[in-house]
């Protein structure tokens, strides 16, 4: 939910009912990952996807039933042999698709989480997906140091909520199954609920270090890609608010300067791109980053340049597992040369990086297209 998470607060807060859609459970080649959702309001209003075009109609109604009737429930698609036009994933995938009416004050645990997205709290949302129908629904909502709302007991609330916890730490979404005490059990063992956990978190830093013409180009593919986008430069001229519009923050300081005072803010979710291509400013940031639990570092130059950067940083005491985090140069080879281009051969190499793709034509490779998705979560209808 937490790409349509905006429009649920508007709604939430003007007392608007709703039904939401939520994919719990892929399989196969779905085109949505678990989370994808799709909602809409007693006036017929829909935000959202849960598969890119092919079951949003059945999707919509079933949302259109759950606020009819107030009941939740749980359905699967998948493609159909007999008629590839019914309703089903042409794809190939599954779809687990979790349907859920929320009437205002009826769910304290959604009524806390909405408010708490929006003021950038981290909060993992658990709800009970499958199980005996009296359960389903159910709602916490759960957060570094407090949880809201309840399920059906306090030994299955105090699991969830430790479960849920630790997966928002490491900013995880997925499923548990769960005896009605509270112990991890089998997914075909009889008496078991399945609670969906989908972690809220800020979005990931990118902090595009040099303010030169290439960086406008990334700060724009940053957030694209979903990023919270930070431009850090020593030279007042060159960061501007002007030159980088789109940029959450612009910072004038020594690059490395900066970065010390960040560590705290710092995850493995962050992406750090050195774009000032100057031995002074790239050489004590590099030192420092590499060194940093961060997500992936990267940095412009010739392969002359990233040769004599390495003996630099090999000088400053630099192990051989720390440079080989190193990006460098930066990008795929797609043989870019605009600023466009460059930053599109930069995403391209964050997404294989982060999602573990071959960086190879979809067209010469064997295996599934999506290459991230956990081995750990997986059902008769749900990868």
């Amino acid at each position: 939910m937490h790409d349509i998470a905006a429009p649920l607060r508007d709604w939430h807060a003007a007392g608007r009912p709703f039904a939401v859609a939520t994919v719990v459970g892929v399989s196969g080649s779905a085109p949505r990952d678990p989370g994808a959702a799709l909602a809409v309001d007693a006036d017929g209003e829909a935000v959202g996807s849960v598969s890119g075009g092919c079951v949003e109609g059945a999707v919509y109604e079933l949302c259109r039933e759950a606020l009819r009737t107030g009941r939740p429930a749980l359905e699967h698609f998948g493609y159909s042999d007999e008629d590839a036009f019914a309703v089903g994933l042409t794809c190939g995938g599954l779809l687990d698709v979790f349907v859920q009416p929320v009437l205002p004050g009826a769910s304290p645990g959604l009524d806390a989480a909405l408010p708490l997205t929006a003021a950038g709290t981290p909060v993992a949302v658990a709800r009970i997906v499958d199980g005996p129908p009296a359960l389903l629904g159910g709602t916490l909502a759960v957060t570094a140091d407090t949880r809201h709302g309840a399920l059906a007991s306090f030994p299955l609330e105090r699991a969830v909520t430790a479960e849920a916890r630790a997966m928002l730490t490491a900013g995880r979404t997925g499923r548990l199954v769960l005896g009605l005490d509270g112990r991890p059990c089998d997914p075909s063992s009889a008496g078991t609920v399945t609670v969906f956990v989908e972690s809220w978190v800020p979005a990931p830093r990118m902090i595009v270090f040099g303010a030169i013409d290439f960086a406008s180009s990334v700060v724009r593919i940053g957030k694209f890609l979903g990023y919270h986008v930070t431009v850090c430069d020593a030279r007042p001229v060159f960061a501007t608010a002007r030159r980088f519009p789109e940029a959450d923050e612009i910072v004038v300081d020594w690059p490395h300067r900066y970065l010390d005072t960040q560590l705290d803010r710092l995850d493995g979710r962050t992406v750090l791109c050195v774009l000032t291509h100057d031995a002074k400013f790239d050489l004590p940031l590099l030192e420092r980053a590499l060194r940093l639990p961060v997500g992936y570092v990267g940095a412009m130059g010739s392969r002359r340049t990233h040769r004599d950067r390495q003996a630099r940083l090999r000088e400053a005491g630099l192990t051989e597992a720390e440079l080989a985090r190193l990006h460098s140069p930066i990008g795929l080879d797609l043989g870019a040369r605009t600023p466009e281009e460059t930053a599109v051969s930069i995403a391209a190499e964050l997404v294989s990086h982060t999602r573990g793709g071959s960086c190879l034509p979809l067209t010469t490779t064997p295996g599934p297209i999506h290459h991230d998705r956990s081995p750990t979560d997986r059902s008769p209808h749900a990868a």
